[in-house]
This record gives structure tokens, C-alpha cells and sequence, in this order.
């Protein structure tokens, strides 16, 4: 394949996620209250760790690298715990890279004999946290739809048309499209709300006129990581859902390119994301993990070839070295940011559906696990105070609803399905023994 047609469709595979990448810088530096200059940085140093996170994984080491054509990107499911995180009075941001930092030395620890720990994680587990990410994250979504909490012009009529109007956009591109166009029907409802925000007077190109043409990275931009236990354990157990997804993926892809894996791929694939979430604490980024959007892109385009994700890698690296690019997405009105996020976080929640439904049909023990841990988990996040009285070391577990759901669906998961008889359901007489 010539260099030319790879890099054309390495930019094809850059587009198909670049929706999701900026999105997640986005909302965490507006969840926190970066400034302008801030958010740039944000962006740009996501953008850059996509690539290097890429580019490990795409490479086929002794330790490291799944050697899949996988292109990786910060991971949703960490969205909700490290906005927790960052805005928890006793934390702050400072945690949020420590906790990445130790969770990604973690993984590298477990990767070689996470297999085995896979069993703890089964879609009943998996399904219920991914479910409760996506549920904890509609506020933001929605607020963001009105104009940002705290706007002066909080759900006025022109702010709730415009994020409207945009999701009409990414509606109307998903149904009457195929293919790479459907694909990205996100990205262009972002810059259709945009250009028609500018018209409406709510775009402020300040940002981008302000950010430099070239910048260098640097780490620890926003502080030395510190390390908070509570903070550890909810982006430890993020990676660990996170894994399991990744799991699929790689599967999936070495369906696609008839290679089959072994445990020690999968540990290579496994230190790669963990390596890539130690880097990117370093310098203020975020964990990454595997994009299933473009797995999708190269079963449509038939191309397996390596080099193209070489390309894209290195096109997202160098995409972070320049900030007016970064800037330009932060002038995305708040309202249209908003109606991205609902189709986004959507997406995740139906996600979290799809895993559970065939389990909960299997067994009403999966039903029961998947109800308690759900209502746990999003009552704890609506309702984060209930179980401030516990003594510390329980409230660790407690006091965030990711981490709270996550450990419930665990320990429900190993009583019902893991200790003692197997229940089995009877569709005629019931439950038998």
C-alpha cells in the first residue's frame, strides 16, 4: 500500500474518533472550571496520548503492544469518576493524576494473570458499572444543554434550540448515512452546532487567536500527582472494567485479521494501556483504552494493514503539539458540547443495556444483582452523603457511586453465581436446585 492511500485512511481513522477524544478533555476541564488557556492545554496533551497510547499498542514487543491495528482513546467509563474526583472538597486535582498514575501501575503489576481475575468481571459486573457511568453523567449532559450550570443565560430558549438543533443534526446524519459519514455524524454535528452558534453570536474565537502556533508539553503541568486511597481504588476499578471492554476489542480485531491470542498477547495488550495511563498521568492526561468506533472502520474498509494506525498515531501526536488546533475545539458552545454528550452518554448507558439484558433473561439472579447495584450506584451519586457516617476505611467504598456499584456487583456476583449450587431456572415449574 503506498503512502499515500495509508495516510488517507489513517486520517479517516483519526476523524472516526476524534469526536470522542476532544470530547472527554472537554467536559472534565469544564466539570473542573479550567480557563481558556487550560482547556487548550488539556486538549492538546489528550490529542498527543491518543497517539503515544496508539502507538504502543499498535506495536507488537516482548512486553508491551497487542500488535492489533488499534486505535486508543481516553475511556468514557473514567469521565464520571475523575469529574468526582476533581470536585470532591477533600481531593482535587492533583488526585485525579495520582490515581492515574498508581491505577496504571497496577495493571502493569496484574496484566500477566488478569485473565484469571477476568471472572470477576462478568457482563452482569461489567454491564451494571458501565450502566452507572453512563446514568451519572446525564446531568452533565443536560446542564451543559441549557448553557452550563451557572450560566447567566441558564436554559434560555436560545441555548435549548441551539442543542437541539444540533442533536436534529447528528439524528438526521445517523439515519439518512452509512459507512465512515455515519461514523462521525458526532463530529459533524459538532461543527454544524458550532458554525451555527457563531452566527448566533455564541462563539468566543478568542482561545484560538490567543494559543500559540507550536508548544511543548511538559509534565506535571497542573501540579505533582498525589495519592489518595479512595481516588486509587475508583480509577483502579475503572481500568479493570476498562480491560474487560478491551478484551472484546481485541478479540474482535483478531477475528478481523485471522490472528489468533494467546494469554500472552493479551498481557502485552493489558501493560500497554497500563503503561500508556502512567504516561499520561505524568503529564496530565488520562487513562486510555481501546476505541471500538474504529474497530467498526476496519471491518467496513477490509484494510488491516498496521502502517495506517502508525499513521494515525502519528498524526495525533503531532495534532498535540499544536495548540491552535487544540483551542479551536474549545470554542464549541456550551449547548452543543451538551447535545454531543447526551448522544454520547446515551450511547454508553445502551451500551451498559446490551450487556445486561442477556444475562438478566439467564438467570433472575443476574436481574437481582444488576438492580441493586444499579440502584446503589446511581442512588450513592445522586445522593453522595448517605453514607457519611460510616467509619473511613468503609466510606473509601462508599463515598463514590462508580465505586460503590462496582464493588456491590462484584460481591452480589460471587454469592450468587460463584459460592454453593448453581440456582437453575425451570421455565415450567420454576426454580429447581
Amino acid at each position: 500500500m503506498n503512502t499515500f492511500k495509508s495516510t488517507t485512511l489513517a486520517i479517516q481513522h483519526l476523524l472516526a474518533m476524534y469526536a470522542g477524544a476532544i470530547l472527554v478533555p472537554l467536559i472534565i476541564g469544564g466539570a473542573i472550571g479550567f480557563d481558556s488557556e487550560q482547556m487548550t492545554y488539556l486538549v492538546a496533551i489528550d490529542i498527543m496520548m491518543c497517539g503515544i497510547a496508539t502507538l504502543l499498542q499498535v506495536y507488537s514487543g516482548k512486553f508491551i503492544g497487542i500488535g492489533l491495528p488499534v486505535v486508543l482513546g481516553c475511556t468514557f467509563t473514567a469521565v464520571s469518576p475523575i469529574i468526582a474526583i476533581g470536585t470532591n472538597p477533600e481531593q482535587g486535582i492533583t488526585d485525579i493524576y495520582g490515581s492515574i498514575i498508581a491505577s496504571g501501575v497496577i495493571v502493569m503489576i496484574i496484566a500477566g494473570f488478569f485473565g484469571k481475575l477476568v471472572k470477576f468481571f462478568p457482563p452482569v459486573v461489567t454491564g451494571s458499572v458501565v450502566s452507572i457511568i453512563g446514568i451519572s453523567l446525564l446531568p452533565v449532559a443536560l446542564n451543559n444543554m441549557a448553557g452550563g450550570q451557572g450560566a447567566a443565560d441558564f436554559a434560555s430558549r436560545s441555548n435549548v434550540a441551539l442543542a437541539f438543533i444540533t442533536l436534529v443534526i447528528i439524528l438526521i446524519v445517523y439515519r439518512f448515512s452509512t459507512g465512515f459519514i455515519r461514523a462521525i455524524s458526532i463530529l459533524i454535528g459538532l461543527v454544524a452546532g458550532t458554525i451555527l452558534g457563531a452566527v448566533m453570536g455564541k462563539v468566543d474565537f478568542s482561545p484560538v487567536s490567543d494559543a500559540a502556533v507550536l508548544h511543548m508539553v511538559q509534565p506535571f503541568y497542573f501540579g505533582m500527582p498525589t495519592f489518595n486511597a479512595s481516588a486509587i481504588i475508583t480509577m483502579t476499578l475503572v481500568a479493570m472494567v476498562s480491560l474487560v471492554e478491551s478484551s472484546g476489542v481485541y478479540f474482535a480485531l483478531s477475528d478481523i485479521c485471522n490472528k489468533k491470542l494467546d494469554s500472552k498477547d493479551l498481557a502485552r495488550g493489558y501493560r500497554s494501556e497500563g503503561l500508556a495511563s502512567v504516561i499520561g498521568g505524568i503529564f496530565n492526561a488520562f487513562p486510555y483504552t481501546t476505541f471500538s468506533q474504529n474497530v467498526g472502520l476496519t471491518r467496513m474498509s477490509g484494510v488491516k494493514d498496521r502502517k495506517v494506525i502508525y499513521i494515525t498515531g502519528g498524526l495525533l501526536v503531532a495534532l498535540g503539539f499544536l495548540p491552535k488546533i487544540a483551542a479551536l475545539t474549545t470554542i464549541i458552545p456550551t449547548p452543543v458540547l451538551g447535545a454531543a454528550m447526551l448522544a454520547m452518554f446515551g450511547m454508553v448507558i445502551t451500551q451498559g443495556m446490551g450487556m445486561l439484558v442477556p444475562v438478566m433473561n439467564e438467570s433472575a439472579e443476574n436481574a437481582m444483582i444488576a438492580a441493586i447495584a444499579v440502584g446503589l450506584g446511581v442512588g450513592v451519586s445522586v445522593v453522595p452523603d448517605i453514607f457519611a457516617s460510616l467509619p473511613p476505611g468503609v466510606a473509601i467504598l462508599t463515598s463514590n457511586g462508580i465505586v460503590c456499584g462496582s464493588v456491590t456487583a462484584i460481591i452480589l456476583n460471587i454469592l450468587f453465581n460463584m459460592i454453593g449450587p448453581k440456582h437453575k431456572q425451570d421455565p415450567m415449574h420454576g426454580e429447581v436446585q
